[in-house]
């Protein structure tokens, strides 16, 4: 069966820091990596209800200079480790390396991928055949639901890592589907409008 003969199938985008784990500034060490409790059940229930789970996440600190692309390789290794022992999967990591005014040249650039931007939805959908109308993306920042809106998808805003703040300083017309708790609420919300 050729690929574009494949059903399309919803997914939710799940931010990384503040979202999947907790917030810690620029991860630059396993040792830092700390989920939330309730986050490999969520991406799990995610998982049995038919979504893809992907993450898609702003990694600002490459082109800084502070964190090398292998380990944030190695970290979604040790992420997707650690969901799949808990009974989940997460279908695929999409990360932007991309700052305007960072210090590596390789990485110094305006991109289409850095949320808000859409590129890496876009990007899994192509490689995940993902229906991006039929999808969420969950996470603690405005740029999040600024991308999940820019391609038809629903955005959840989350109130851990970064979310209270962001909740507090509202974005002219940035608007949530949904402000919840966290990932464990935002997937009973998502479950609930399946």
């Amino acid at each position: 069966m050729k690929g574009s003969d494949r059903r399309r199938r919803p997914a939710v985008f799940l931010d990384r820091d503040g979202t999947i784990i907790e917030e810690s500034g620029y991860l630059d060490r396993l040792e830092r990596l700390v989920f939330f409790p309730f986050s490999v059940d969520a991406i799990r229930l995610l998982n049995r209800a038919g979504f893809a789970v992907v993450v898609i996440t702003n990694q600002a600190g490459i082109a800084r200079g502070i964190v090398k692309p292998s380990f944030v390789d190695e970290a979604h290794r040790f992420i997707a480790a650690r969901v799949e022992a808990g009974g989940g999967r997460i279908d695929g990591f999409y990360f932007c390396p991309h700052y305007p005014s960072g210090t590596v040249p390789d990485f110094v650039r305006v991109c289409d991928c850095r949320k808000p931007a859409a590129g890496m939805l876009t990007r899994a959908a192509a490689e995940l055949n993902l229906d991006l109308t039929a999808s969420f993306a969950v996470g603690d920042r405005w740029h999040d639901v600024k991308a999940a809106t820019a391609v038809g998808a629903r955005g959840v805003l989350v109130r851990t890592g970064l979310g209270q703040r962001e909740e507090a300083a509202p974005e002219p017309g940035t608007q949530p589907a949904a402000i919840v708790d966290d990932l464990a609420a935002a997937a009973a919300w998502i479950l609930e409008q399946a």
